[in-house]
């Protein structure tokens, strides 16, 4: 499996931005950011694939920007107008098996980081 290491977490107020990176050891398939907050179920909020074709939760969509440096071997998370209802621990994933749609269904990742924790503040 690819080693996934997230960083980037922390806490902000509401509007502001925060950076997320997540380092791997080798390219995937395809790549995504999940977050799970207390007590509600791990979702899918960016996915990025091999040919750079990306998708969004409509939650996210126009405030996140998820980017794949290959060189770098790092996928960022860009999240912009944080909100309170973004308070979440947010967990870096990658697909190495080729079961990739570009959606956020949960079999489609055989890797999984440790997750950062992100708090948004009103």
């Amino acid at each position: 499996q690819v080693q996934l290491v997230e960083s980037g977490g922390g806490s902000v107020q509401s509007g502001g931005s925060l950076r997320l990176s997540c380092a791997y050891t080798y390219s995937s398939y395809c790549m995504a950011w999940f977050r799970q907050a207390p007590g509600k179920e791990r979702e899918g909020i960016a996915a990025v694939e091999s040919d750079g074709s990306t998708t969004y939760a409509d939650s996210v969509r126009g405030r996140f920007t998820i980017s794949e440096n290959n060189n770098k071997k790092t996928l960022d998370l860009q999240m912009n107008s944080l909100k309170p209802e973004d308070t979440a621990v947010y967990y870096c994933a990658a697909g190495t098996l080729g079961y990739c749609t570009g959606g956020f269904t949960l079999h489609e990742y055989d890797s999984w980081g440790q997750g950062t924790q992100v708090t948004v503040s009103s």
